[in-house]
């Protein structure tokens, strides 16, 4: 979309859909954190440190307690990978 001023603007979303198959983000979460994001996942115990790859739309690719693990798959997928704080 272009603004008035002639200056693209782009949303979230068009930001994500740009890295969408190329870019992936590592996350460091606990336990608490995919309970909280994630419904669905089964109970785990609390205190644990847990590694997320997200795709660059934020879908969920892996979820490990090996950080190597989410730099792995991010290879064989051809995603390069940024890390989230």
């Amino acid at each position: 979309m272009i603004a008035k001023s002639g200056k693209s603007q782009l949303s979230a979303q068009d930001l994500a859909l740009l890295g969408a198959g190329k870019v992936g983000y590592i996350r460091k979460m606990n336990s608490e954190d995919v309970t909280a994001r994630f419904p669905e996942a089964p109970q785990l115990d609390p205190g644990l440190e847990l590694w997320a790859l997200f795709g660059a739309d934020g879908t969920p690719i892996l979820l490990t307690d090996n950080r190597s693990s989410t730099f792995y798959r991010a290879a064989e997928d051809e995603l390069k990978t940024v890390s989230l704080h």
